[in-house]
């Protein structure tokens, strides 16, 4: 299958007073049509500026510094302000956290879902306001046709998100970029709002770069996985294959600090340390304080990538088996 989106050692700076910052460290990947790669780490591992980036919407003081972003074999990053405002939209969507800053809240839902429609579609007022309603059925708002009159603060917050989904998939576009789509959301509207992204995204070939901290998310929702680490992807493979046999000792920390509901250890594991910040970074391996199997290698040399199976590692010891992780 081949990718549709294929970003190449895409490096992303952040010019501070004195000096210049990495936010995103020669990372590359590929999504294919109808796949949702899942992009996962902590909280400052480049996740959100990675799909900002391929989006086109990086803001000074950050910029990229580095690398090629293609889409559907067109170099995207290259392109000047109206092309990429042409391309978002129609060709590329995102859905972020919180549906309120998606929505206009002096607009109805109706007004803001036919103006995007026309924007990207040759459709007639009449049209692109049919179109509206029969989204908002299928994102499974009742009463859709009423719904159209509503403002968004009428709606409740999954509503609210599902209606960010119908904007996203109004024009049909080949790939979305979804930012922790349900992290403001009720466990449960969190599982609604999932199967419908995982169902839209399967019935119309629509690939998705799903970026979350939530483990559980991924598990449920993607194909692949790619695991971030200060600005870099230190592994990347099927979701399954991460699951149940992870290769880096990051990835094997974050699996492992997943409760088991068949244990009873009142303790969850958990990863000692926190992650290096961009303005104090860390020689070598990025990890290497906070891993239990480093030795004075991984404090110089920088690993590569390595093939395991169908995965993709950066780490010295990666398919040493008779290494493991403290837990």
């Amino acid at each position: 299958m081949s990718a549709l989106l294929k970003v190449e050692s895409l490096r992303v700076e952040i010019a501070a007073r004195t000096r210049i910052l990495t936010a995103i460290d020669e990372v590359s990947f590929e999504i294919s049509e109808g796949e949702i790669l899942g992009v996962v780490g902590e909280s400052g591992a480049g996740k959100s500026v990675t799909g900002t980036a391929v989006l086109g919407l990086l803001e000074k003081p950050a910029y990229q510094a580095g690398g090629r972003i293609l889409f559907g074999g067109q170099r995207i990053d290259t392109l000047g302000e109206d092309a990429l405002r042409t391309l978002r939209g129609k060709e590329i969507a995102a859905v972020f956290q919180d549906p309120l800053t998606s929505l206009d809240p002096l607009m109805t839902i109706g007004d803001q879902l036919v103006e995007t429609i026309q924007t990207h579609l040759p459709l007639k007022a009449g049209e692109a306001l049919e179109r509206a309603g029969q989204l908002l059925a299928e994102v499974g708002i009742p009463a859709p046709r009423e719904r159209l009159r509503s403002y968004p603060h009428e709606l409740s917050g999954g509503m609210r998100q599902r209606v960010v989904l119908a904007l996203a998939f109004c024009c049909e576009p080949r790939l979305i970029i979804a930012d922790e789509p349900t992290t403001a959301l009720d466990v449960s509207i969190q599982a609604q709002i999932l199967d419908l992204l995982r169902r839209m995204c399967r019935e119309r070939g629509t690939a998705v770069m799903l970026v979350t901290h939530d483990m559980g998310v991924i598990a449920e929702a993607t194909d692949r996985v790619a695991v971030m680490y200060a600005g870099r992807i230190v592994e990347i493979g099927p979701t399954a294959t991460l699951l149940v046999g992870a290769s880096h000792p990051y990835t094997r920390g974050l699996m492992a600090s997943i409760p088991d509901m068949r244990r009873r250890e009142v303790e969850l594991t958990q990863i000692p340390g926190s992650m290096p910040r961009p303005d104090a970074p860390v020689s070598g391996c990025a990890f290497h304080p906070r891993c239990s199997i480093a030795e004075a290698r991984c404090s110089v040399e920088r690993p590569d990538d390595v093939v395991i199976g169908p995965s993709r590692v950066a780490c010295w010891f990666a398919g040493d088996t008779s290494r493991s992780v403290a837990r």
